[in-house]
Formats: structure tokens, sequence, C-alpha cells
């Protein structure tokens, strides 16, 4: 378990997980630009990811949002046209029925094809940022040679810096199989509830892989990392999860590549939990001999999405009531007529329900606060003179969770789910977020 006394001390560890795979470039250009809406200044960074060679070897994930982001739109013809060379990402803007929109997606990727000697269909676009806003085209075709021309093959850093928005920092995992490598970077602070993606995620490889099995191997991944988180039970418009091969380095055995992509997933899932928009309180979530694994993912993404849960557990108040009431709330829908007296339930390790009944005293209180205090990532913090609330770290300071577990003793179904709390912070950010 990773724990940082200090944002040099992230970062020093940020920087030993960036090795770009071989077969990969990286380049970026941050520029000012005046949004046509707001008739104010604003900034926007770009960011390129280019294989040297475009691939046949990827696997891409799409939001299932009804009301998807023109780069969702172009993005699915590009998959489906059988080879990606390069990833185009802006950041402020998520263009998303905007006038134009997808035109506008194609005249960049059609420019960064040209500036890279690639076909158009091999530019994967991604934009994130606010809703509705149109693409400062102009800017970012005068801009682009620029980002090409920063291409380099070491890290990986500076397309996670890039691709930010509300983040408080970059999100970068990585794993080893032999001589091959896998690396991936991630964006997300809110609207994070996965169906398929709902979150900017890239990961890259130099795994000599066959396109259906890497397509395989990513999907089972998914689901248990991205398809496993909440922060505020809203899907995306825009967002992707996409993996690319530059297929140069031999696996020596494809169950450890499997363990290593599924690791990388699910750090870079807890990380964007854990990077949530004023979340204090990471919360694991898991759900044990329900009727089955869709019954127990379903009850356990109730009490991950319960707003009185979340706001108990950003108070340190182990409210059991709370949770009981979420959990039950949709149970008839999943375990008709069940039994409450077949279920136990743990926090932290400590059983706080049990034989249909609670247990609970001043001790038991007393201790359980205390439990949830030292999983906080930091204190909350008085507003400022404009009622503003600002976190006292822009690093992660610790991996620590709050742990509940919840055993419904009618099945061998089970799952976990990872959440958070729901903070005066995270009000206030969005409330105030285009302003």
């Amino acid at each position: 378990m990773n724990e940082f006394s200090s944002q040099a001390g992230h970062r020093a560890w940020l920087v030993s997980q960036s090795q770009l795979p071989q077969g990969f470039r990286v380049g970026t250009r941050k520029f000012a630009f005046d949004s046509v809406e707001l008739k104010k200044a604003s900034s926007m960074t770009l960011t390129v990811i280019a294989l040297n060679e475009p691939t046949e070897a990827f696997s891409c994930l799409f939001t299932t949002n009804s009301f998807p982001g023109a780069p969702i739109l172009v993005g699915r013809e590009v998959a489906a046209s059988g080879k990606i060379g390069a990833i185009l990402v802006n950041n402020k803007i998520s263009n998303v029925c905007a006038p134009d929109g997808v035109e506008d997606c194609r005249a960049t990727c059609d420019s960064l094809a040209e500036l890279l000697e690639f076909q158009s269909t091999e530019i994967l676009p991604g934009s994130t940022g606010v809703i509705g806003w149109k693409l400062p085209v102009p800017e970012i075709l005068e801009q682009l040679p620029a980002a090409v021309a920063d291409l380099q093959a070491t890290s990986i850093l500076p397309a996670a810096e890039g691709i930010m928005t509300t983040d408080l920092y970059p999100k970068v995992r990585s794993q080893n199989v032999g001589d091959a490598r896998v690396v991936g970077i991630a964006k997300g602070a809110g609207m994070i509830e996965p169906n398929l993606a709902t979150m900017l995620v890239y990961l890259l490889t130099d795994a000599i892989i066959a396109k259906d099995e890497l397509d395989a191997m990513f999907r089972t991944a998914v689901r248990s990392s991205f398809n496993r988180i909440t922060i505020d039970s809203d899907q995306s418009t825009s967002d992707i999860a996409a993996v690319l091969s530059s297929g140069t380095v031999a696996v020596p055995d494809m169950d450890r590549f499997q363990s290593a992509l599924n690791q990388v997933c699910q750090d870079l899932a807890l990380d964007l939990v854990r990077n949530g928009e004023g979340v204090k309180h990471v919360v694991q979530i898991a759900v044990r001999e329900a009727p089955d694994s869709e019954a127990a993912h379903r009850l356990a993404k109730d009490v991950a999405n319960s707003p009185l849960v979340q706001t108990a557990i950003c108070g340190n108040d182990p409210n059991i009531g709370r949770l009981l009431m979420a959990l039950g709330k949709n149970m008839e829908s999943v375990c008709p007529e069940y039994d409450v007296s077949n279920c136990q339930v743990r926090i932290g390790g400590r059983i706080v329900f049990e034989n249909g009944a609670c247990i609970v005293n001043g001790e038991v209180e007393s201790q359980l606060s205390e439990y949830l205090k030292s999983a906080a990532l930091y204190e909350t913090q008085a507003p400022d003179a404009e009622g503003k609330f600002h976190p006292p770290v822009n690093w992660p300071t610790h991996e620590r969770l709050v742990e509940i577990e919840i055993i419904l003793g009618v099945g061998d179904g089970s799952a976990i789910v990872w959440g958070s709390d729901r903070t005066h912070e995270y009000i206030t950010e969005n409330a105030d977020y285009r302003s």
C-alpha cells in the first residue's frame, strides 16, 4: 500500500511508473483561447499518443449514454475501421451536442493524421470538459504541429497530466510481464458511474498479442475494475477506455499478462475514485453469499450510491441504520421475501449487524468513528471568503479504504464495488464548475 507524505514523493513515484512501452511516443501542447460561449480567456491542453506504426491490436469500450459526444461517434467509426495509429485528446471542452461537433472532431483528426502521415480513420479522438461548448478548431489546428514536435518515447506522464480537468493529480499505473510492459493513464473526477467506460482511460502495451485475444482480456479487466466504481451515479456522455498494443515484445505467459492488465485497470479505477471531486474516503463494499453475482453487484451499488450513507461516511459517523436502509430498499427485487436474520454486516472487519439486530454501543461507535477518520485522505477545511472549499493537499496521501462487508447467506454470488463519500467540497466543485 502506497503512502505519500509530500507532493514531491508522489511525483517521484509517478515518474517511476511512467516508462513508455516500446513503439509509443507522447507529446502535449497547452495554449490559451477565447471561449465562444463565455467570451473570456480559457486554456486547453492537446495530448497526442502516437504509435510508430498503426496497429490492429486494440480494444475500445465506449460510454453507452444516449447523448454521446462527437469523439464517441467518430471513435466508434475509427474502432470499426480496423487500425489505430494515434490518440488525440483535448481537455476543457467535451464537444458534446455542440454545433458542428462531429465535423470539428474530424477536422482535428484529419490534421493530426496528415502530420503523422497516417490515415484519418486511424486517429482515435477524445474530449473532456464542459458539455455543449464548441471546440476552438482554428487554435487546435494551429497548435497541433507543436504537440507533434514534442513527441518523445520516454514517459507517459505528460499525457496523464494533459488529459486532466478537475483532477487534483495525474494517474499512472504500470506492470511488467517479462520484457513486455503495460502502462495506463486515467482521467476522471466526477460523472463516474460506468457502463463500459465513463472516464478517459488509455492503456498501452508492447506485448505481441492478437486483436481478438486483447479485446477479450480487456473486457475481462474492465468488468472487474472500471465497471465496479461509482462516485455520484452519473454516467458521462464523453468517455472511453482503450488499450493499444505496438506488438513488439513476446509475452512469456498470457495468464500473467491478463493478471497485469487486471491489476493496472483496478489500480487506475481506485485512483479515479480516490481523486473524485471532493472525495475524502474511498469505500469498498463487498456483498457475499447473494443469489448471484448480478444481485450482489446491484445491492453493493445501492449502498455505494446512497447519499445518506455517503454523507455519514463523510462525517466519520458509523450510522449503521443508513447502511441497512440502502441495502434493503431494493432487496425485494433481487431476493424476494429475504429473511434479515441471515444477514451479517461488518465495517472494518467488526460485526455491526447479525441475527436481525444491530450490535452497537458507545465503545463500538467510538472505535468505528476512529476507523473512518483513519481512512480519510484529508480533513475538511473551512471555506474561504467566497464560500469555496479547497483540499489541503493535491496528491493521494494514502490508499486506505473504508471496508464494508455484507454477507447475505442465501447463495454463492459475490461482487465488490468501490465508491466514495459525499462532501461539502463535491457540492462546491460542481456548483461552481462553469463559473
